[in-house]
């Protein structure tokens, strides 16, 4: 559940094993839990403090590509969290580390047999986790029940993790991205059981904030980010050290109207950030994006947007990953 208290960094000990690679050796005998975990929200954290309890290396099992990627290569998909960001998180929730396995034909290809015989042969783990809804080998032909008998053929423990829910909707990936769509901070952040945050690089821009007493770092998020367009309520990580802000997202109407860019204005912030990553938190939906008739009109705005966002920030007392 969401709490105030920030989580640690990466270990340096965290490891990650890809196709091909030998298993290090502190994930001998894992016991990893197995999904795409796309946001890593609080239904994949029940998964993960599954195998964390075991007694045993904890460890995720993910895919890249996204297999919805694959199978739908002309639908691009909202990834909540990007593949680098995904292991970042995994390794703060103390995760021994993950398996990282190519989503490929040859991998949609294998029956729930050879799935199975691939978790125990190559990966040698010693058990594994899943989800209440799992569905695995070729075609989705196998389900929890078919795992719990692979496992015994194979000798690996199986643990299977109920649903979570919040109110009556179950915690989902595409929960998430539809509160995402909608500007709806607050949900996302619930369903995740952290503030969602964004990572990309500042790069040079017209200048045009600076000129109006509002300063941004501007980023370009992916090409799938479907966020909606508005203002929100920011925390960034500078140089390790949180800085509130607000921020807009969009094609700059009363500009522009180019291309999608995140404006970051950090507040009590001199500093230079061009060509840095940075990470950025969304604290809370502001309002929509405007076009205004005027700079006077638009400034005045901005101006109540950052009281606004001020407010926000210091109300927050949700669980931060950049803290």
């Amino acid at each position: 559940m969401p709490s105030d208290k920030p989580l640690p960094p990466v270990p340096s000990s965290f490891a990650v094993c890809r196709d091909g690679e030998p298993v290090p050796e502190r994930l001998k005998g894992a016991v990893a839990a197995i999904g795409n975990f796309d946001g890593v929200h609080r239904g994949h954290r029940s998964l993960l403090d599954m195998a964390l309890r075991s007694g045993k290396p904890a460890a995720a099992l993910t895919f890249e590509p996204h297999p919805r990627s694959f199978f739908q290569p002309d639908k691009p998909l909202f990834r909540i969290t990007p593949e680098a960001v995904k292991l970042e998180i995994f390794g703060r929730l103390g995760l021994a580390g993950a398996f990282v396995r190519r989503f490929d034909h040859a991998l949609a290809a294998l029956s729930a047999e050879e799935f199975v015989s691939l978790l125990a042969r190559d990966l040698e783990l010693s058990g594994v986790v899943i989800g209440h809804d799992f569905h695995f080998g070729r075609g989705r032909e196998g389900n929890p029940e078919r795992m719990r008998e692979l496992c015994r053929k194979f000798g690996l423990d199986c643990f299977i993790a109920p649903a979570v829910v919040e109110g009556s909707e179950p915690v989902s990936s595409s929960a998430v991205r539809t509160a995402l769509e909608a500007g709806d901070i607050a949900k996302a952040n619930k369903l995740l059981g952290y503030r969602w945050f964004v990572r990309a690089e500042v790069r040079h821009g017209d200048k045009r904030g600076r000129e109006l007493g509002y300063p941004t770092a501007n980023m370009r998020l992916p090409d799938d980010c479907r966020l909606r367009h508005g203002i929100y309520a920011v925390r960034a990580s500078v140089n390790g050290k949180p800085v509130d802000g607000v921020a807009s997202f969009g094609r700059r109407p009363t500009f522009d109207n180019g291309a999608p860019l995140l404006e970051t204005h950090l507040f009590d912030f001199k500093g230079d950030l061009y060509g840095k990553a940075l990470d950025v938190e969304f604290i809370g939906w502001i309002r929509g994006e405007e076009r205004f008739d005027g700079i006077e009109a638009l400034i005045a705005q901005m101006d109540r947007d950052s009281e606004e966002a001020k407010r926000m920030l210091a109300g927050d007392r949700t669980l931060s990953m950049i803290d």
